[in-house]
């Protein structure tokens, strides 16, 4: 099957990023999460409606399809990029020195690592729409976060990037203290 949602991992320029980004994506909803809900909303404000002449024949439907479209592409604008040192993942960042084991989750294995399994201090950003997921671990002592979750379609890009982010910035730390 392939990834007929436009979200390939590309390069960074290719969405918007500067060409220093190692990995850029956008966790659009895909298509066929799409048809569900309008109808939904297409029902409800049938509903509303319901023969009633005026007003309430038409507003129902100018309002709540079209928010319900809205919520939609709000719920896929969600970035995650690994760019300048960090991992952002919408508008939470995480300096890649801090970064330690990165591991990539198929979709088969969601449930373990999204349930009981989870630390509640854990930040966590899931799409139910996307199958895989990275966790990766926070070595900062200083944060009280134990490790990030996040869904993405490219682990293996994200986990490479993540990884060579991470050797870079210990190796230039490295440099900068042996200097």
């Amino acid at each position: 099957m392939t990834d007929t949602s436009g979200t390939g991992a590309g390069t960074a320029s290719d969405h918007g990023y500067p060409a220093a980004a190692r990995y850029a994506e956008r966790l659009h909803v895909t298509w066929y999460w799409w048809p569900l809900p309008l109808l939904a909303a297409g029902l409800l404000a049938a509903e509303i409606h319901m023969g009633y002449p005026g007003v309430r024949a038409w507003l129902p439907y100018a309002l709540i399809i079209p928010l319900t479209a809205l919520l939609l592409w709000r719920a896929g604008r969600t970035p995650v990029r690994v760019v300048d040192g960090e991992l952002w993942v919408a508008d939470a960042h995480l300096p890649l020195e801090f970064a330690g084991e990165v591991s990539a989750f198929d979709p088969k294995d969601k449930r373990r690592v999204l349930g009981p399994n989870l630390d509640p201090a854990a930040f966590l950003l899931h799409r139910g729409w996307v199958g895989p997921l990275v966790r990766v671990q926070v070595v900062d002592p200083a944060d009280p976060t134990p490790y990030w979750v996040l869904s993405t379609r490219h682990p293996a890009e994200l986990v490479a990037a993540i990884t060579a982010g991470a050797a870079g910035r210990q190796a230039t730390g490295h440099q900068a203290a042996g200097h």
